[in-house]
């Protein structure tokens, strides 16, 4: 797994952006949205700094951070391969896809391989049911995916 960096210089950043922006805003979302730039993730000693700085309950932005896909308490890999699991998706096949790209990453689903290179996901509905199965690389969707096209869709960003 890879090592989070929680270094005074990306506190510094976070707490300037917040200073910066208290008065365009008083949204939580944009702070966390930079503090996972900044950190990769948002664990719970970043969580307590906003808490602090904005004056919020870190229960608040623990229930945010753990609401939403795009937050996450614990480094990703490079890429972030999410399969989704929502119902249509899950009837024609997703499990079959989630269980070949684990098997080719050698990694368990909610986890990072070893070389930090890629995290497995299994996602709610992604709201591209008429693609289903559909799996998320970064920002690249795969959609109508047979299990025997795993092996060429991850070789794109295993090199």
């Amino acid at each position: 797994m890879a090592k989070i960096e929680l270094s005074e210089e990306r506190f510094t950043e976070l707490k300037t952006f917040i200073e910066n922006n208290r008065s365009a805003t008083s949204g939580l979302m944009p702070v966390l949205h930079k503090a996972q730039d900044i950190f990769g993730c948002i664990p719970l000693k970043v969580q307590k700094f906003i808490s602090k700085e904005m004056d919020v309950p870190v229960s608040e932005i623990y229930g945010v951070v753990t609401f939403y896909t795009r937050f996450s308490t614990e480094p990703v890999g490079d890429y972030l391969v999410g399969v989704c699991m929502g119902t249509a998706c899950y009837v024609k096949g997703a499990q079959k896809i989630l269980d070949r790209i684990a098997r080719e990453l050698d990694v368990k689903v909610e986890n990072t391989t070893d070389d930090g290179k890629f995290t497995l996901t299994a996602t709610r509905c992604v709201g591209a049911c008429g693609l289903a199965p559909v799996v998320m690389i970064n920002d690249d969707v795969y959609g109508k995916l047979k299990p025997d096209e795993v092996t060429d869709m991850l070789s794109k960003y295993k090199g």
